[in-house]
């Protein structure tokens, strides 16, 4: 029996598949220490797993697309946090108060015809 959460985060997408194990975790096929080099990015992957008391206790199977290093952290964050909610309805008020289960919706403003970026217009020139 595994459970499934998805997370997302600016154009990163997080599949997240839960099952009772030895809290090995995969991400696109490989290991979470040789994919995440960053401890930082790998502290926020596992925050969840920590606030509830799970570390060791499933196996995680992840694919994620799309984003920076930041975004996919975020997203499979995320994703593991409606997984872990799928497996126990009871863990909602702590990941909700701790903001893990807030998508955040922010994303880049696209650029506009005659400016430079979204906002940023070309110099003005009096004469």
């Amino acid at each position: 029996m595994f459970y499934y959460g998805t997370g997302r985060r600016k154009t990163a997408s997080a599949r997240v598949f839960i099952k009772l194990g030895n809290g090995k975790i995969l991400i696109n096929k490989n290991e979470l220490k040789k994919n995440i080099k960053n401890i930082n990015l790998y502290c926020l992957i596992i925050q969840p797993l920590e606030l509830t008391n799970n570390v060791n206790t499933f196996n995680i199977k992840i694919t994620v697309t799309g984003g920076g290093f930041q975004s996919q952290a975020e997203a499979i964050r995320h994703g593991i946090s409606r997984a872990l909610l799928a497996y126990n309805n009871n863990l909602r008020y702590k990941l909700r108060m701790n903001g893990y289960l807030k998508r955040d919706s922010r994303e880049v403003e696209r650029k506009k015809i005659g400016l430079k970026k979204a906002r940023k217009s070309p110099q003005f020139s009096k004469r």
